[in-house]
């Protein structure tokens, strides 16, 4: 085979017959081209993906507060404003759970979790759920933003061309890149914040080999959303920087806002950990969640038109807040609720980004620390709307630690008012440093480091760990021991006399995965006595299950494996399944190992040659 098969053969695997005819007609096509091509049809869609999305809102949330839901809701009078959330809950809640589970959450952490685990690789289907899910959480009141879905969105269409094309990890990897940063281009008419967003927090590293074709998803996304619509953000007041002094103050904001982006951050968790403990099905969750909402919604004033001003995206409130037009116990009082409310809408099992709630966040901190900086030192300090421009800056960098994101958004967000670049960059500088000593997990990667998942970081197609090399279906045990629920406590003690083993997975009368149960568990059941009518039902672990999947690498299991100490991790069919099809144990660990080495050093022989 020649050097150019080679590498064609790397790119590309023609193995599948319904594409061969497509594939065949890129053969001839250089490599940059291929990829550049791909780029712009990734940005195509993810900028009519966005479109659509916004239209979605607009038109559920047309539906259900302005023509109340056609009449339906005139009698419940302000009413209508607690069950409003409530019912959007009921009718997304079950397609969610039916059709993709990936598509609950912020979005944003799910393609992260595609990135590190799942070779890049993301199921056509979310991003259609995703679309259809977020407009009915955010249109009928979710407080949570619009970019993370349509980040999500992206994500997916750039995944699905790149398994289309039967590309290599690392370029599907690149493509979903793409379509990430394409999204947050469309969303906010920001094709460099965009770029950045895609190198800096879903790639994980900035790389001029990935910048161009990222570049290229993202003018051409925002080209699209600019032809159908307006900024977000209508025209602002410019800011200067009044006195040299002042950049004192911008640092003091800029310890404020880490401190407050880590209160959002571990809110955000506290509240999912909190709502994964509530009795009650997860088809239920979100409307309860809902009804909280809605009901903060009727007890609290802070109304624009008479709806909440937490509610859905708040653009509004943004705007009038980085011009100076909200009074200081507004500004303050939203910044507090707004950090419960999207972690509540969130954690009870909706859908949405934090991107927007985050730049929302920041604003509102940023205005009542403007408000305080104006009464104390009027003379030298600018107008609130700076110092709010500047918290929204450093708001996000500090949540998401990522300071180039959250610079270049302030800039784009406001068409390009540059009078603020050095209390800006201070502010945001100042604020991620702050947010990283003090707490390692960002508001995206949270949720992953409780699961197990360890983020990838580096170069796309650089193994973080020789146990990268090999998957969890290849390492684990097909051969499972179970038991089931209603097994007398005194059998449980039998098997585990006869087996020798440390725990076995418990399953339920159709054999599917319902919790673990260890020689731990039985030992603590002992000491506290009463056995006899006792079954596995009562000693066994049943929520918060770690899991693991057949197409993840062994690493991602191990990271997963130190998360609770624990030696053993049952494998269900994949995400959203219950379907018990093989368990990782401590033997097939070290069995994994050794078969990572010797395909390590296969492929480095291979390569040599």
């Amino acid at each position: 085979m020649s050097s150019s098969d080679s590498e064609e053969s790397a790119l590309l695997t023609f193995h599948e017959p319904y594409h061969r005819s497509i594939i065949r007609k890129f053969r001839t096509i250089p490599n940059f081209v291929f990829v550049t091509i791909l780029a712009v049809i990734v940005g195509i869609g993810a900028g009519f993906g966005a479109l659509f999305t916004e239209w979605l809102v607009e038109e559920v949330h047309h539906i259900f507060f302005e023509k109340k839901l056609w009449g339906l809701l005139e009698s419940l009078g302000m009413f209508h404003l607690m069950v409003i959330p409530a019912i959007g809950a009921l009718i997304f809640a079950p397609i969610i759970i039916l059709f993709a589970r990936e598509a609950k959450g912020h979005g944003v952490s799910e393609v992260l979790e595609a990135v590190s685990v799942h070779g890049g690789r993301i199921r056509p289907r979310v991003g259609i759920i995703k679309s259809l899910t977020s407009a009915l959480c955010i249109g009928t009141g979710g407080s949570v933003g619009l970019e993370g879905p349509i980040a999500q969105i992206g994500s997916a269409i750039g995944s699905a061309v790149g398994q289309f094309f039967s590309l290599h990890e690392d370029r599907i990897r690149l493509l979903l890149a793409c379509g990430a940063g394409a999204g947050i281009a469309a969303t906010f008419h920001a094709p460099f914040t965009g770029t950045i967003f895609a190198l800096e927090i879903i790639l994980g590293h900035l790389e001029v080999g990935y910048f161009s074709a990222i570049v290229i998803s993202a003018v051409v996304a925002d080209t699209i959303a600019q032809a159908y619509k307006l900024p977000i953000i209508p025209p602002m007041a410019e800011y200067t920087l009044v006195s040299n002094w002042e950049l004192l103050l911008y640092a003091i904001l800029g310890i404020a806002v880490a401190f407050g982006a880590i209160a959002f951050t571990k809110t955000l968790r506290t509240m999912e950990k909190l709502w994964e403990k509530v009795p009650v099905t997860d088809f239920l969750k979100p409307a309860l969640g809902g009804l909280v909402l809605g009901m903060i919604g009727m007890i609290t004033f802070f109304h624009s038109d008479g709806i909440p001003r937490f509610y859905g995206l708040g653009y509004e409130s943004i705007s009038h807040a980085l011009n100076g037009v909200l009074p200081f116990t507004l500004v303050f009082s939203l910044f507090f609720i707004k950090i419960l409310t999207t972690s509540l809408t969130l954690g009870s099992g909706g859908t949405g980004g934090t991107f927007t709630p985050s730049l929302f966040m920041g604003i509102m901190l940023g205005s009542s620390f403007g408000y305080a900086t104006n009464l104390l030192f009027p003379e030298i300090t600018a107008p609130t709307g700076a110092y709010a421009l500047a918290g929204m800056a450093a708001f996000f960098a500090a949540a998401a630690h990522a300071p180039f994101t959250g610079i270049l958004v302030a800039f784009e967000i406001t068409q390009y008012n540059f009078h603020l670049v050095l209390p800006i960059m201070l502010t945001a500088v100042v604020a991620t440093i702050i947010a990283q000593a003090i707490s390692p997990n960002s508001m995206y990667t949270s949720k992953l480091v409780n699961l197990g998942i360890k983020v990838r970081r580096g170069a796309p197609g650089q193994e973080l760990f020789v146990m990268d090399g090999i998957t969890v279906g290849e390492a684990m045990s097909q051969n499972v021991e179970t038991v089931t629920l209603n097994m007398p406590v005194f059998n449980l003690m039998e098997k585990f006399d006869q087996s020798h083993r440390h725990g076995f997975p418990v399953v339920d009368k159709a054999g599917e995965l319902v919790g673990v149960v260890s020689i731990k568990d039985l030992d603590t059941a002992i000491a506290a006595g009463n056995l006899s009518r006792r079954t596995v039902a009562d000693i066994a672990t049943t929520s918060d299950l770690l899991v693991a999947y057949p197409y993840e690498p062994m690493g991602a299991a191990l990271q997963r494996l130190g998360v609770r100490e624990i030696s053993r991790l049952p494998v269900v069919e994949e995400e959203g399944s219950r379907k018990l099809v093989g368990i990782v144990l401590r033997t097939d660990i070290i069995n994994a190992y050794h078969k990572a080495l010797i395909k390590r050093k296969e492929i480095k022989e291979k390569t040599e040659s």
